[in-house]
């Protein structure tokens, strides 16, 4: 089967996080997004497919995920759905949790990350509400951005000895999403990552093992893998990383 994944073209977004595990398993799927519209894809066809699906089911905002006749949405979502057919996942039912609950705490960073940028709302522009951003990137810096990432520290801590796995002895979907997480932050916060990853060794290990993949680190540098930007979720603003 070929998967097809409804994302926008030209950011990575949180569109990465369901490229990243389709990637890692060397499974076919059609990028829709990044198609021409000649071919039936690009924007245009994203948001045909978002708001033209049966009137039951629509869906909010992409990415989604088409496979077969499935039809998923959120990434969380699109991942759980994924991981056990893509060997990503834990057999047992306690692990597919566990492993989904820490998918759902990168959700919320995620779009705490995001909201650094836009604090007041999506529709406007970063420069409207530069000063607000200041403030809510200081308070994320100092406070949230670690919270988040001791706390995932702290579960690979618990999972000493299974060579940098958020979830028993082998490669998840998680470890792809955190590997992403932390990319992105490097690229939007720098100043504050150099400072914070000496505190992260099992972060770091883990984001050095996820990147070394051979079919990831294929992709990783291949021209599908779109660069980080100051239109996805990941933005730099050197004003913000204080």
């Amino acid at each position: 089967m070929t998967y097809e994944l409804y994302y926008w073209p030209g950011i990575p977004g949180r569109g990465e996080f369901v490229r990243l595990a389709l990637e890692d398993a060397g499974v076919d799927y059609r990028d829709v997004g990044k198609q021409s519209a000649n071919s039936g894809g690009g924007a245009g066809a994203v948001s045909e497919f978002i708001h033209g699906q049966a009137a039951g089911q629509p869906h909010f905002a992409p990415p989604v995920l088409k496979a077969g006749e499935l039809v998923i949405s959120h990434v969380a979502n699109i991942l759980q759905f994924l991981g056990p057919r893509l060997g990503l996942v834990p057999d047992d039912e306690a692990s597919r949790l566990w492993t989904h609950g820490l998918q759902l705490t990168l959700t919320d960073f995620v779009a705490e990350i995001h909201d650094t940028h836009h604090p007041l709302g999506a529709s406007l522009y970063y420069e409207d509400q530069q000063q607000e951003a200041k403030r809510r990137g200081a308070i994320f810096v100092q406070e949230r951005l670690p919270k988040f990432l001791h706390y995932f520290e702290r579960v690979l801590s618990v999972n000493a000895g299974n060579e940098a796995y958020l979830v028993g002895t082998a490669h998840s979907y998680v470890d792809l999403s955190l590997f992403q997480v932390v990319t992105g932050l490097r690229y939007a916060f720098p100043r504050a990552m150099d400072r914070l990853e000496p505190e992260l060794p099992e972060v770091t290990a883990l984001v050095d093992r996820v990147s070394q993949r051979p079919r990831l680190s294929a992709y990783l540098t291949s021209d599908r893998r779109l660069d980080f930007n100051d239109s996805g979720v990941f933005r730099h603003y050197p004003e913000l990383d204080t």
